[in-house]
């Protein structure tokens, strides 16, 4: 992707094949006047949409107006809404929208631009990086498995392959500082997102390790991988039991990156089974083929670490990753097995479908090596996730009121949003086991808090968030914003909290 910032003078000499201007809701049917320069190479085409009510700014409403005789071809409208809610949050979502109108005329390039008069408060910075997350938001496909000339292949239309953020000349310092961060937002999105969209024939857990050490050799990040052997001799239970059912061979790794010196690290843990069938308590047929985005925790925190390996921020970050398939066979754990975990703790298997949390335990025991500032982990963790905040929010989890705080505030600022849940001790109980020390599933009832409360079991010496991106990591509908398939939440929440951490 090539990635630009031009003022308005200098994109009308290059030629845009899209222009895409967000504009907020208007409370009369009348051209704005920010929008009269516009407006005057439209040929008053502009006024007229306003005027006849055709196109009102609300929020994803649009209008595509041709011009003749200029260098831009095409003038898209993009709605964002009242005016007081314009935000980082809905200006990304236009941009998205512009991204996704380029994909399907196959233009390929894109540009966008807001007014300042019509911003409010946002700032030339911010706009400078949500442009860019929501263009390339919505500008991204996934068609490498795809082979030219297929008469079934209707993708067809070129890629976009160039963004472009047009703000005034007077705006171009601050708004450079914010595309800076918006250009390494995208491509930590990218790659996120492409690792959630691979076959888990090919994003195997040694794909990831694969992924993590090219990172390590761009970035300069040092990167351990652990093989099946190496994670028995680290005494790593609990992520042995999930893997032992599959021919697939386990990986555990870790990735560090080291910008403040001795500074105790941030860690990132991210839940990486690249295909979940649920093993012995095998799921249904229907939509099984989903699972491969099982792995989503893991991608984000890859994500991660592309956008730090860009933007080099001032802390310490480690990514840890512990992977696995989740098969049924004649070597996989059954309900009723007890594991040891890398903690101490044994656990009763009651679940087998249970199995992130299982990796997940064992990752949170190790990372305590690194004597963590605090610990994130995100997880596709439980379906229940879906019945506390749908497809909308992720539910979070933690044992530190100020860093759960924290974490809200970052993905309202990447907007990934997110929304704690209670951990009372009463859930706790739900999974006390007769015969170990804990089982891996407290039942149906308040099962995405139990699931939370099972790996604060293994946390210990740290401040610790999680996070369940069951509903949010990937979707099964088209939205304006979004197309169906992975959205690589909560990578750019990962990177938000880093950055804010970093000053």
């Amino acid at each position: 992707m090539k990635y630009q910032l031009a003022d308005g003078q200098s994109a009308d000499a290059q030629g845009l094949p899209l222009l895409a201007v967000a504009v907020p809701k208007q409370a009369q049917k009348a051209l704005p006047e920010a929008l009269r320069d516009y407006d005057a190479r439209a040929g008053g085409a502009l006024a007229r949409l306003f005027t006849s009510g055709d196109f009102t700014g609300a929020r994803d409403d649009t209008a595509m107006v041709y011009l003749d005789g200029e260098a831009t071809r095409r003038l898209l409208l993009v709605g964002t809404g009242k005016p007081e809610d314009v935000s980082r949050t809905s200006v990304r979502r236009a941009a998205a929208i512009a991204g996704r109108r380029a994909k399907a005329l196959g233009t390929g390039s894109v540009a966008f631009a807001m007014p300042a008069a019509l911003r409010g408060s946002l700032g030339a910075g911010d706009l400078g990086q949500v442009a860019v997350e929501g263009m390339a938001q919505g500008s991204w496909q996934f068609d490498e498995l795809k082979t030219k000339g297929n008469d079934n292949n209707n993708e067809k239309k070129p890629p976009v392959g160039a963004i472009t953020v047009v703000v005034d000349a007077a705006e171009q310092q601050e708004a450079a500082a914010g595309f800076a961060i918006g250009r390494a937002m995208a491509e930590g999105q990218a790659l996120a997102r492409r690792l959630q969209f691979l076959p888990p024939n090919r994003c195997t857990p040694g794909f990831l390790a694969e992924t993590a050490q090219e990172l390590g050799t761009r970035h300069a990040f040092a990167v351990t991988v652990l093989d099946r052997a190496q994670i028995e001799q680290e005494g790593m239970g609990a992520l042995l039991a999930v893997a032992q059912g599959s021919e697939t061979e386990p990986r555990f790794v870790t990735i560090e990156y080291r910008g403040a010196g001795d500074a105790q690290p941030v860690a990132l843990v991210g839940k990486g089974i690249t295909f979940d069938t649920g093993g012995i308590s095998i799921k249904p047929a229907q939509a099984m083929e989903d699972m491969k985005y099982d792995m989503s925790g893991a991608a984000a925190v890859l994500g991660a670490l592309e956008i730090v390996g860009r933007l080099k921020p001032k802390l310490n970050v480690v990514g840890v990753i512990p992977s696995a398939d989740n098969m049924p066979s004649g070597r996989a754990i059954r309900p009723a097995d007890v594991v040891k975990s890398h903690f101490g703790k044994f656990i009763e298997i009651v679940n087998t479908d249970a199995e992130g949390r299982l990796i997940l335990a064992d990752a949170l025991s190790y990372v305590r090596r690194f004597k963590p500032a605090c610990v994130l982990d995100a997880a596709t963790l439980t379906g229940a996730a879906l019945f506390v905040t749908g497809h909308v929010a992720t539910p979070i989890m933690g044992n530190d009121e100020a860093l759960l705080d924290e974490v809200r505030k970052a993905g309202e600022r990447a907007g990934e949003r997110c929304w704690p849940l209670p951990m009372y001790d009463e859930f706790r109980e739900l999974n006390k086991s007769d015969i170990a020390d804990v089982k891996n599933s407290g039942g149906r009832p308040a099962g995405t808090i139990t699931a939370g409360w099972f790996l604060r079991e293994f946390v210990d010496g740290y401040p610790w968030v999680h996070l369940d991106v069951a509903g949010t990591a990937y979707t099964e509908s088209d939205s304006p914003p979004l197309a169906k398939g992975p959205a690589g939440v909560p990578t750019r929440l990962f990177a938000e909290f880093l950055l804010a951490r970093a000053g």
